[in-house]
């Protein structure tokens, strides 16, 4: 474990997102802006997280619901150095204290490493130039080029606001050092609030070198106040997440149209098309073909296989050589054997389907244990439940169950038995023989259709 304790603000309103939800919660990627932060500190392997809390109440806590972060409330909103003072109790003098921000999501572990080694005797300090650091503090330096001291926009002279050069608020310091002057900090200023930034200088008068570091983007240091930048942010995340795909091997039809809400891996000579979204755990093997408008969450999809458009797979495994849809629904305990085919408006729950079965069209096939090489007919339904249980079909190898036939489980159809079309099935089919349920066909002379009655 290192010596490094990180302090996450994330007590902020964000009244521009105009939103109930504070800001820090809102996500990128499925997933929020805060744990986007968390997640990253986890990766610097941090003697602790203490996250600072404070509009919203208790939401933002209960939301991240993580025990291994130490939470601490800024009751009143006073500026970022107040907040940071509310966590300095849990940081030892001897700690590196690392300050990140809840709203800044995409800042890299990479980036932070690299800052945290040139805290080790002094300040250091993440800025970034921008072409456009309107309402950002700016980067005051000497003539010698070292940095002398932070001015926030509003406070700025028009010849500081020329500056490009931006401080985003992320740094690290020893802690009993920031802790002194967290002490000595007043609230002379335009917003009459407690700025971190003030540090800056009080380090500089206390003779300590400031060294800056800079990310290799600046959409790493920006952070979230609209929803607008929220959407910027997010298109950049995911352009990010297709190139690195890309990088790998993998076809992207349109990098502009595909989304990752989680961690994906994939094999050799993946193609996917526009539209996809991947969420959770996924895993891709070779050669896999994704159609367009696909959401595949927390599933295994094995090499060779094909899916076509609009198919949803959550929670199951399909495999090798398999092929999938258009239109099929794939719910979570499902797992396909090699070589399966599920077609068109195909919804399957919580089955086993062995090698080579088929289910083509318009079935519903759940709680369900089946063979190889069983046909399922169109509009064949396993009615799994009474109302209150579930219950399992069993069908086993080389089945064939004709178009719109009804398993009543629990039931089990033996191997090459035939079901025929139309069939409610209640009973156990016997193996390699036709079980059927059919009425008389009867037809009724002199039946006419109902006309409309004239008003």
């Amino acid at each position: 474990m290192s010596n490094v304790s990180v302090i996450i603000l994330a007590a902020g309103q964000g009244s521009r997102m105009k939103s109930s939800l504070p800001k820090v919660l809102h996500p990128i990627a499925g997933k929020a802006l805060l744990q986007h932060v968390i997640d990253t500190a986890y990766q610097l392997n941090a003697a602790k997280i203490i996250g600072v809390y404070g509009h919203g109440g208790d939401i933002v806590p209960k939301t991240i619901n993580d025990d291994n972060i130490n939470w601490v409330v800024q009751e009143e909103q006073l500026g970022t150095g107040h907040a940071v003072d509310q966590a300095m109790p849990e940081l030892k003098d001897n700690e590196t204290a690392l300050i990140l921000y809840g709203d800044v999501p995409l800042i890299k572990t990479e980036t932070l490493k690299h800052l945290i080694e040139q805290a080790k005797d002094d300040f250091a300090l993440l800025t970034v130039y921008l072409d456009d650091p309107a309402g950002y503090g700016r980067i005051v330096r000497n003539k010698a080029g070292q940095v002398e001291r932070i001015v926030e926009h509003k406070d700025a002279s028009e010849t500081e606001k020329q500056i490009t050069e931006i401080n985003t608020g992320i740094l690290a310091v020893n802690a009993g050092e920031l802790r002194s002057w967290l002490k000595r900090l007043d609230n002379s200023n335009a917003q009459g609030e407690y700025y971190l930034t003030d540090v800056i200088a009080m380090a500089v008068n206390d003779g300590m070198a400031i060294k800056t570091v800079h990310p290799e983007s600046e959409e790493e240091v920006l952070g979230v106040n609209s929803r607008l930048q929220l959407a910027e942010l997010e298109s950049f995340y995911q352009l990010s997440n297709a190139q690195g795909l890309m990088a790998q091997g993998v076809t992207v039809i349109d990098p502009a149209r595909l989304d990752i809400r989680g961690n994906v891996t994939v094999g050799n000579d993946v193609t996917l098309d526009i539209n996809v979204i991947l969420e959770g755990d996924v895993v891709i093997g070779d050669n896999v073909r994704v159609g367009a408008n696909c959401v595949i969450k927390d599933a295994t999809i094995d090499s060779g296989v094909v899916i076509q458009p609009m198919c949803h797979i959550e929670q199951a495994q399909i495999g090798a050589g398999s092929k999938v849809g258009p239109f099929a629904r794939i719910r979570p305990g499902t797992k396909l054997s090699s070589e399966t085919h599920v077609g068109n408006f195909v919804e399957i729950k919580n089955a086993n389907i062995d090698k080579g079965s088929k289910i083509n069209h318009l079935s519903y096939i759940g709680d369900t244990d089946m063979g190889k090489g069983v046909n399922i007919g169109a509009g064949t339904i396993t009615c799994n439940y009474d109302g209150a249980n579930k219950f399992r079909t069993e069908i086993g190898d080389n089945a064939f169950i004709g178009s719109d036939t009804q398993l009543i489980a629990p039931v089990k159809v033996g191997d090459g038995a035939t079901i025929g079309a139309g069939s409610t099935i209640t009973k156990d089919a016997p193996e390699n023989e036709l079980t059927l349920s059919r009425s008389k066909q009867t037809s009724i002379k002199g039946w006419k259709r109902p006309t409309k009655s004239r008003k």
